[in-house]
């Protein structure tokens, strides 16, 4: 009986261990499955009307979805097959340079704002982009540059219907998408991510001796936005016609932003700001990350806030945050009062990477002083092309670091919930983009301000906080190689030679 009893109670014990076993099986392919259709999801997702709603019928046009790619936009999703033909057509929009509308609009000036989106696979949220830039007052006035890595008829089709400015665009020629068996995508002799050293050594694999500060090896999927980002600056500054005597603003924006209708407006006022306040500081942010938003005050809620400490400023604001949460249960998009109504704050401040890298704005000096550093960027051994910059804008030989002016109440907001950095299950687009619609909605009465006032900060400890190493993911030489080369291809470079 006991051998029994012992045998019984062994089975079962068996038996929950491959139960358990294939639970986990089952759920680390269910979350892999997630994380690889997260942003086929995402833009499989029709526009809500509660998003439709809030955009002028007019511009409808631009979040029309077509049924025959209502299942696609994803990067793997297929594309044309004809890779030659894909590098063919990608030299030649790059050699002829069009630009779209200027019969209508007038030819660019060398003060004209040039509006730089740098763009990948997701379409939705890139036509809710190009919808809140039809809406700000005086985009006629600016050209849009749009980037891509990846050449995609249907997001060509939307870029060109775009009728109320000026619109380029440009394609990154070094693409996964048109090398997909070499480098710069993946070449079959890589060498394994999780790969030691000595195993890549034996395997005599693509440069097997320069794994990451972390032992890790390429994946191109990464290395590909800090190469784009890099491209796309040089190109704009250094190869296109239109530019070629140009020394007004250039702005940074990404498919995934969505601005204000008073961002150009903010822009000029940041603009003049920095000249009065601070000549010193070479860059202007439009945007940030953080969830509570401040544009206005009035009369005695002013006075009021000037006795509170900042501490109980804070806990003030996250008080007011979970009341309003508690009565709307709404998402923490929200406008909270600031000091003044007609006089919003903006910030100077030294520049930090993960808080002031959206809705960047330089101009063609601020651009030479990187360009002559582009050693500090190139060979910095992480994938983030705003972490690069950060190191190299802490190692200016006899320099200060970067400073930054930026709006305290934003103009440029980031609605991507999916994508390389986010993996969340509901990618549904239309959730964030009607949040910030309505947070624009609820702060029209304070957009469009006469006058900022400007704070200066030292910056917390995060901002002066020096780095020490990167975050790896570009110790192949290879890209650092390629990276370099960029900033060696001058105005007079008409083509490519594509890097094998």
């Amino acid at each position: 009986m006991p051998r029994l009893k012992y045998a019984s109670v062994l089975r079962i014990l068996v038996i929950l261990g491959l139960f358990c076993l294939w639970v986990q099986i089952m759920l680390s392919a269910s979350n892999g499955g997630l994380e690889r259709d997260n942003e086929e999801l995402m833009n499989s997702n029709d526009t809500s009307e509660q998003v439709l709603a809030l955009v002028p019928p007019e511009l409808h046009k631009y979040l029309t979805v077509h049924p025959k790619n209502a299942s696609g936009n994803a990067t793997e999703r297929t594309g044309p097959k004809n890779i030659t033909d894909i590098r063919k057509a990608i030299e030649k929009y790059n050699s002829a340079q069009i630009i779209h509308n200027e019969d209508i609009y007038g030819p660019v000036q060398n003060d004209t704002i040039i509006i730089v989106i740098q763009v990948h696979t997701r379409l939705t949220y890139l036509r809710h982009l190009i919808v809140s830039l039809a809406q700000a007052k005086d985009i006629d006035r600016t050209l849009l540059v749009f980037s891509h890595d990846y050449y995609d008829e249907e997001i060509n089709s939307l870029v060109r219907s775009i009728d109320f400015t000026k619109v380029m665009q440009i394609f990154y020629p070094y693409s996964i998408q048109t090398h997909p068996n070499e480098f710069p995508g993946v070449d079959p002799n890589d060498c394994p991510r999780d790969a030691k050293l000595e195993q890549a050594i034996k395997l005599k694999c693509n440069n097997a001796l320069h794994p990451d500060l972390h032992g890790h090896y390429r994946e191109a999927k990464y290395t590909q936005t800090k190469h784009h980002w890099w491209w796309k600056a040089n190109r704009v500054f250094n190869q296109l016609h239109c530019t070629a005597a140009h020394t007004g603003m250039v702005v940074f924006l990404e498919e995934d932003h969505y601005v204000a209708e008073d961002f150009i407006h903010m822009l000029h006022l940041l603009r003049a700001t920095a000249d009065k306040s601070c000549p010193h500081c070479e860059i202007l942010c439009l945007g940030t990350y953080l969830k509570t938003y401040q544009y206005h005050l009035t009369g005695d809620k002013r006075k009021k806030q000037l006795n509170l400490s900042y501490i109980q400023q804070v806990r003030a604001a996250n008080e007011e945050r979970r009341r309003r949460q508690m009565e709307t249960q709404a998402w923490n998009y929200q406008v909270y009062p600031n000091l003044y109504s007609n006089t919003q704050k903006v910030e100077i401040t030294p520049w930090h990477s993960s808080m002031h890298n959206m809705g960047m704005v330089f101009n063609r000096t601020v651009w030479r002083g990187i360009a002559e550093l582009h050693e500090q960027f190139c060979a910095y051994d992480d994938y983030n092309w705003d972490y690069s910059l950060l190191h190299l804008s802490q190692n200016r030989p006899r320099r200060d670091k970067f400073r930054v002016i930026l709006c305290k109440g934003p103009r440029v907001f980031h609605i991507g919930e999916c994508g390389i950095h986010h993996k969340k299950s509901n990618c549904n687009a239309s959730t964030v983009i009607s949040k910030v619609q309505k947070l624009l909605q609820n702060a029209k009465p304070y957009l469009f301000p006469s006058r900022v006032a400007a704070t200066v900060s030292a910056g917390g400890a995060k901002h002066n906080k020096r780095l020490t190493k990167g975050n790896g993911g570009w110790g192949d030489v290879r890209d650092q190689e390629l990276c370099a080369n960029m900033t060696k291809i001058g105005r007079e470079a008409r083509s490519y030679s594509y890097y094998t």
